[in-house]
């Protein structure tokens, strides 16, 4: 008990130094504005990438929907905002679609999460293109295909953090659960888990629900940054952007896919000025990571703090 909360005090002790450091440095004018813009896209690319990690690294699912769950949370926003711009009515919002992502997520999530490999990929690409079209074709709900302009800048960095941490902390939490332990067993034989009792559809549904609120959440927070939200920016491609912080960073890692949205994010940063070979840049960069670390930076490494209050101890004694 006294370790956990040693680790817990730790833990908290670090979020707060971040978060200090970072108005320090905004208020002293060594981060601008364009870096704040910067360090609010690696927050949002880290609740996605968390989320899509524990349906795809931590239970084994390879889903390609989560661009269809954050239009719902995204379009929430836009449809609700620019009718009602208070912070209230953003998070109302916000927690209607992260509940309409999950309501769909479970519909969806029965009959498809018995699918697998390629079969589920295009089951929840399919799913995610629906919910696009029906935005299309949503007539003055969701204004069609020119989409919802004028939405009122409600997300800020600190917002972002704030919600970067709670959803790590949720996650991390729900896979330390009895539930998380058997959705970690599913991942790594299915037929075995089934065997011994464990409910492994039910598993692979509350993943899969878990990651589309996180996705909600997500564009929620994208919409109120960008200020605009149109059905193009949530096609097949945006889920891949996704996907590739979570390789990058290792399947199973939630530290690698932290380190690797910030990686990615900081490199694209250092491209801007780069803007006709950066994108070449860019796929390079992966695919060197891809051939001399197939496992991704961390594989399925984490860190944990308390190996390094174990060790003091051992030092101690």
């Amino acid at each position: 008990m006294k370790q956990n909360l040693k680790v817990n005090l730790l833990w908290l002790a670090l979020i707060l130094a971040g978060f200090v450091l970072i108005t320090v440095l905004a208020g002293g004018g060594i981060l601008n504005a364009f870096h704040l813009q910067i360090l609010e896209e690696i927050g949002i690319n880290i609740i996605l990438a968390v989320g899509l990690n524990l349906i795809v690294g931590f239970s084994g699912q390879f889903s390609l929907g989560h661009a269809g769950f954050m239009a719902i949370g995204a379009y929430a926003v836009a449809i609700i905002g620019t009718k009602s711009p208070t912070y209230p009515a953003f998070f109302a919002a916000m927690i209607l679609g992260a509940f309409i992502a999950g309501l769909v997520a479970l519909g969806v999530g029965i009959p498809t999460l018995r699918l697998k490999g390629d079969y589920l990929a295009i089951a929840t690409l399919g799913v995610s293109e629906i919910i696009r079209i029906l935005i299309v074709n949503g007539g003055e709900v969701t204004n069609g295909a020119a989409g919802i302009l004028s939405i009122p800048g409600f997300t800020s960095w600190q917002m972002v953090y704030f919600f970067a941490v709670i959803t790590t902390l949720f996650t991390l939490n729900f896979l330390r659960s009895p539930l998380g332990r058997k959705t970690l067993s599913v991942r790594e034989d299915e037929i075995a888990a089934e065997s011994v009792g464990v409910n492994t559809t039910k598993a692979k549904v509350v993943a899969f629900v878990f990651g589309a609120v996180t996705a909600s959440i997500a564009g929620a927070l994208k919409a109120g940054f960008i200020g605009a939200v149109v059905p193009k920016d949530y096609s097949f491609t945006n889920t891949i952007n996704v996907l590739i912080i979570v390789v990058f960073g290792g399947l199973g890692s939630m530290t690698g896919t932290i380190i690797a949205a910030i990686v990615l994010g900081v490199l694209n940063m250092l491209l801007q000025e780069f803007s006709s070979i950066r994108m070449i840049i860019y796929s390079l960069a992966l695919i060197l990571v891809m051939i001399f670390r197939p496992g991704g930076l961390l594989g399925t490494w984490e860190l944990q703090l308390s190996r390094f209050l174990k060790k003091d101890k051992e030092v101690k004694e």
